[in-house]
């Protein structure tokens, strides 16, 4: 049998930043190549880096969110190039912003099939949200590390609302020993 911990994979981290300065948004995207800026549709202007491959939204307030990205390491390089790109238009950018990660989405594998009616009443009904007819995973809330896992019948989880790499791998312990006390898992 597969350790869950083993089949973590991060797929999204969200952080976000800023150049304390406000922007303007039209100049930038006809400077800068590669932008998507339609105001109609969306405030932000949209950058997106190929290596590592995120999205960066600037914002006319000087923040910026870089979403999309695989790893912090890739969130923090992604960064770094969207800081340079505006240098390179005259546009003053302190030497080290502070990016703050706001939110790390896993997948992980238990490996096995999950009883969710079973889950959903051994959990008890304040940490969990189960309506199969709305969506077919069940949301568990944990309190430490504070992530909100979803549980499919498949034994897929997915784990958003980290903030730390390591959140994902406490969580997956704290569900598995969880669902072994409650017998839940074979």
């Amino acid at each position: 049998m597969v350790n869950p911990k083993e089949t973590i994979n991060i797929e999204n981290v969200v952080a976000s930043t800023g150049i304390g300065q406000e922007l303007d948004l039209q100049s930038v995207a006809m400077d800068l190549e590669g932008a998507d800026y339609d105001p109609e549709q969306f405030p932000g202007l949209v950058y997106r880096t190929q290596e590592p491959k995120s999205a960066a939204l600037i914002f006319r307030s000087g923040k910026i969110v870089c979403t999309g990205a695989k790893s912090t390491d890739d969130v923090h390089q992604s960064l770094r190039i969207v800081f340079d790109k505006l240098r390179e238009l005259n546009i003053q950018v302190e030497d080290d912003p502070e990016i703050i990660v706001q939110n790390i989405v896993t997948s992980a594998d238990l490996g096995r099939n999950l009883n969710l009616n079973a889950i959903a009443i051994g959990l008890g009904l304040e940490k969990i949200e189960y309506e199969p007819e709305q969506f077919p995973g069940l949301v568990y809330r944990l309190e430490d590390p504070d992530v909100v896992a979803l549980l499919f019948g498949s034994g897929k989880l997915v784990i958003t609302g980290g903030k730390e790499p390591d959140d994902a791998k406490e969580a997956v312990d704290k569900i598995v020993t969880r669902l072994e006390e409650l017998s839940l898992l074979d």
